[in-house]
């Protein structure tokens, strides 16, 4: 048996099988792909490329951010769900869990590179060096009492020289994604706690009570100084350009596209880039992610061909076409151990959580 012969037998059982499930949808040639906005382009670009040099059709992509991305991936085995999701963060156990339930059992998972999470402003605003205590104290729902004392009060900053009297007397004003989106994940993760961590007290009640820590060092305040722009970062840079006193959080690849109209606000006096970020010197700096769902390979038409561009050396490589959109590349041994990974369609096992 010649190996077309397996591959279309191999398809026809896969399909089968499918079938089988309840719910599934009519049978469809182009590959279905959600999840993260920061990750969309880059898994845009290659989508295109893969549309234009292959039989294959064009995958569509939607940008339903990470969180968003993960729920609709996990609902199920069928046509109707997506068979990749993108993720500007690591999958979450919980959202593992959920996959399982729902009998979503086997999942590669690829890291693709590195994305700087950039905090910015319009260029005709002033220059502005911040640290991650200062996002703490700017956005966080609660902050330590000014007066010093050991105790939290309800968010009392309305300027960034009440927060820190070396920064602008600016209202604060920081426009950014939704709780859905995987940079607002990475952004409570790295800043807002990162800066909580800076206070002995605080961080040591991480290891007294977990949940009670993450509600403190991970909430962002909800009286207007925090501005949610909806999963769309272009939106963002809209939003700086025609508000100047106004800073803006999303991805370093987004930055890089847009010099013209914003520039980076340093943290601690470093500057995202490339460097700064795959070195980890950039506090900010993220994995990005996607995740396929092995179930639907050979029954959606193209999924290993994607797969096999996205982790190719023209793609992701130091001196690939994604590095044009501000991927910065992992190093050549993570590239190999995840391109081997996606290759070969590895599932997880749950131990990455552990």
């Amino acid at each position: 048996m010649n190996f077309k012969m397996k591959a279309t037998l191999a398809g026809a059982a896969a399909a089968l099988a499918m079938a089988s499930v309840p719910g599934t949808a009519m049978a469809r040639d182009t590959i279905s792909i959600v999840g993260s906005s920061t990750v969309y382009p880059f898994a845009t670009v290659v989508a295109e490329r893969f549309g234009r040099n292959t039989d294959f059709a064009t995958p569509k992509i939607e940008s339903t951010g990470s969180g968003g991305g993960m729920k609709l991936f996990c609902q199920g085995v069928g046509l109707q769900h997506p068979d990749v999701t993108n993720a500007s963060r690591r999958m979450k156990s919980s959202e593992f869990e959920l996959c399982q339930k729902n009998g979503v059992k086997e999942i590669t998972e690829v890291q693709i590179g590195y994305d700087g999470l950039a905090v910015a402003n319009s260029v005709k605003a002033k220059d502005m060096d911040i640290s991650l205590r200062d996002l703490f104290l700017a956005l966080a729902k609660e902050v330590p009492n000014p007066n010093g004392k050991e105790e939290l009060v309800a968010n009392p900053y309305k300027t960034w020289k009440e927060v820190n009297p070396a920064l602008p007397n600016v209202k604060i004003e920081v426009v950014g994604p939704p709780p859905t989106s995987g940079t607002r994940d990475s952004f409570n993760e790295l800043g807002i706690e990162g800066g909580c961590k800076t206070f002995p007290w605080l961080k040591a009640m991480k290891s007294e009570d977990k949940s009670k820590y993450k509600a403190v060092c991970r909430s962002i305040r909800e009286d207007g100084a925090y501005v949610e722009a909806g999963e769309n970062d272009n939106l963002i840079v809209q939003k700086l350009e025609s508000n100047p006193s106004a800073v803006g959080v999303f991805g370093y690849s987004f930055l890089e596209e847009n010099t013209s109209i914003v520039k980076p606000v340093t943290i601690g006096g470093v500057a995202p880039g490339p460097e700064t970020v795959s070195s980890g010197e950039y506090p900010m700096s993220r994995s990005m992610f996607f995740y396929v769902k092995k179930a639907h390979v050979g029954v959606v038409p193209g999924i290993e061909g994607y797969v096999k561009e996205f982790t190719s050396e023209r793609a992701w490589g130091n001196d690939g076409y994604l590095v044009e959109k501000g991927l910065i590349p992992s190093a050549d041994s993570e590239r190999e151990k995840w391109g081997k990974q996606a290759k070969n369609l590895q599932p997880m096992t749950g131990k990455e959580f552990k």
